[in-house]
Protein backbone atom coordinates (compact mmCIF):
# COMPACT_ATOMS: atom_id res chain seq x y z
CA UNK A 1 0.00 0.00 0.00
CA UNK A 2 1.73 3.78 -0.94
CA UNK A 3 2.21 6.16 1.81
CA UNK A 4 -0.09 9.33 0.96
CA UNK A 5 2.20 12.28 0.06
CA UNK A 6 3.53 14.22 2.65
CA UNK A 7 2.28 18.18 3.03
CA UNK A 8 6.38 19.19 1.86
CA UNK A 9 6.66 16.38 -0.99
CA UNK A 10 3.38 17.95 -2.22
CA UNK A 11 4.77 21.38 -2.16
CA UNK A 12 7.33 19.79 -3.71
CA UNK A 13 5.92 18.64 -6.30
CA UNK A 14 3.93 21.73 -6.71
CA UNK A 15 6.91 23.74 -7.45
CA UNK A 16 8.13 21.35 -10.06
CA UNK A 17 5.07 21.77 -11.93
CA UNK A 18 5.53 25.51 -11.71
CA UNK A 19 2.97 26.57 -9.45
CA UNK A 20 2.68 27.58 -5.92
CA UNK A 21 4.69 29.79 -3.52
CA UNK A 22 8.41 29.11 -3.32
CA UNK A 23 7.67 31.00 0.24
CA UNK A 24 5.07 28.60 1.45
CA UNK A 25 7.51 25.70 0.15
CA UNK A 26 10.53 26.70 2.60
CA UNK A 27 8.11 27.69 5.16
CA UNK A 28 6.72 23.76 4.64
CA UNK A 29 10.30 22.15 4.85
CA UNK A 30 10.70 24.51 8.06
CA UNK A 31 8.29 22.99 9.98
CA UNK A 32 8.04 19.66 8.77
CA UNK A 33 9.94 16.51 10.50
CA UNK A 34 12.94 15.42 7.99
CA UNK A 35 14.12 11.68 7.87
CA UNK A 36 17.85 11.86 7.75
CA UNK A 37 20.17 9.20 7.32
CA UNK A 38 23.45 8.73 10.10
CA UNK A 39 26.44 6.33 9.47
CA UNK A 40 28.33 6.07 12.76
CA UNK A 41 26.26 8.71 14.11
CA UNK A 42 26.94 11.63 12.15
CA UNK A 43 24.58 12.37 9.61
CA UNK A 44 24.43 11.70 6.14
CA UNK A 45 25.61 14.87 3.83
CA UNK A 46 27.50 14.78 0.48
CA UNK A 47 29.71 17.11 -1.62
CA UNK A 48 28.15 18.91 -5.06
CA UNK A 49 29.13 21.87 -6.59
CA UNK A 50 31.42 23.09 -3.80
CA UNK A 51 28.18 22.63 -1.49
CA UNK A 52 28.04 20.10 1.05
CA UNK A 53 24.40 18.53 1.17
CA UNK A 54 22.32 17.32 4.53
CA UNK A 55 20.01 14.74 2.55
CA UNK A 56 16.62 14.75 4.13
CA UNK A 57 13.36 12.39 3.07
CA UNK A 58 10.40 13.16 3.84
CA UNK A 59 8.90 9.78 4.73
CA UNK A 60 10.09 5.83 5.10
CA UNK A 61 9.41 5.15 1.76
CA UNK A 62 11.85 8.11 -0.01
CA UNK A 63 14.00 6.93 2.72
CA UNK A 64 14.06 3.25 2.01
CA UNK A 65 14.50 4.27 -1.63
CA UNK A 66 17.99 5.92 -0.91
CA UNK A 67 18.81 2.77 1.41
CA UNK A 68 18.36 0.26 -1.29
CA UNK A 69 21.48 2.18 -2.41
CA UNK A 70 22.81 3.09 0.18
CA UNK A 71 23.09 1.02 3.41
CA UNK A 72 25.90 -0.44 4.62
CA UNK A 73 26.12 -3.61 3.78
CA UNK A 74 23.22 -5.95 4.78
CA UNK A 75 22.28 -3.56 8.02
CA UNK A 76 19.60 -1.37 8.01
CA UNK A 77 20.33 2.31 7.90
CA UNK A 78 19.97 4.09 10.91
CA UNK A 79 18.36 7.82 11.00
CA UNK A 80 17.14 10.72 12.89
CA UNK A 81 13.70 12.47 12.62
CA UNK A 82 14.68 16.38 12.46
CA UNK A 83 12.50 19.38 11.92
CA UNK A 84 13.47 21.36 9.02
CA UNK A 85 13.86 24.17 10.60
CA UNK A 86 16.89 22.79 12.82
CA UNK A 87 19.00 21.51 9.79
CA UNK A 88 18.88 24.67 8.08
CA UNK A 89 19.24 26.71 11.44
CA UNK A 90 21.48 24.95 13.83
CA UNK A 91 23.55 21.81 11.59
CA UNK A 92 24.05 23.38 8.36
CA UNK A 93 26.21 26.41 10.17
CA UNK A 94 27.75 24.14 12.58
CA UNK A 95 29.52 22.13 9.42
CA UNK A 96 31.96 25.38 8.90
CA UNK A 97 31.43 25.05 5.30
CA UNK A 98 28.82 26.32 2.86
CA UNK A 99 26.06 23.58 3.13
CA UNK A 100 22.05 23.57 2.49
CA UNK A 101 19.68 21.03 2.07
CA UNK A 102 18.92 18.07 -0.26
CA UNK A 103 15.33 17.02 -0.12
CA UNK A 104 14.64 12.87 -1.93
CA UNK A 105 17.08 12.46 -3.44
CA UNK A 106 16.32 9.10 -4.54
CA UNK A 107 13.28 10.39 -6.30
CA UNK A 108 12.08 9.53 -9.87
CA UNK A 109 11.52 13.54 -9.90
CA UNK A 110 15.22 14.29 -8.36
CA UNK A 111 16.10 16.22 -4.92
CA UNK A 112 14.50 19.70 -3.71
CA UNK A 113 17.73 21.47 -3.15
CA UNK A 114 17.07 24.29 -0.40
CA UNK A 115 20.63 25.89 -0.93
CA UNK A 116 22.90 28.29 2.04
CA UNK A 117 21.27 31.37 0.65
CA UNK A 118 19.98 34.56 2.83
CA UNK A 119 15.76 33.02 3.55
CA UNK A 120 17.17 29.32 3.73
CA UNK A 121 19.64 29.46 6.25
CA UNK A 122 20.82 31.78 8.47
CA UNK A 123 22.56 34.78 7.60
CA UNK A 124 26.31 33.63 8.82
CA UNK A 125 26.01 30.72 7.07
CA UNK A 126 24.27 32.04 3.42
CA UNK A 127 26.96 31.84 0.75
CA UNK A 128 25.32 35.35 -0.50
CA UNK A 129 25.84 37.71 1.96
CA UNK A 130 29.42 37.13 1.97
CA UNK A 131 29.63 36.44 5.87
CA UNK A 132 30.35 32.74 5.60
CA UNK A 133 33.49 33.57 3.85
CA UNK A 134 34.06 36.09 6.20
CA UNK A 135 33.66 33.30 9.62
CA UNK A 136 35.94 31.18 7.54
CA UNK A 137 38.74 33.76 7.49
CA UNK A 138 38.42 33.68 3.79
CA UNK A 139 37.10 36.80 3.21
CA UNK A 140 39.91 39.18 4.12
Amino acid sequence: MEQPRTVLAERIAERRAGIGDPRALVGEMRRSVLLVPSVGGRLWSAHSGGVRWVCGFTDEEALARFAVHHAPGDRSLDYAALLGARIVDEIVPGLGEPAGLAVDIATEDGAMFFPPVTGIVPDAAAVDTGRSEERRGHGR
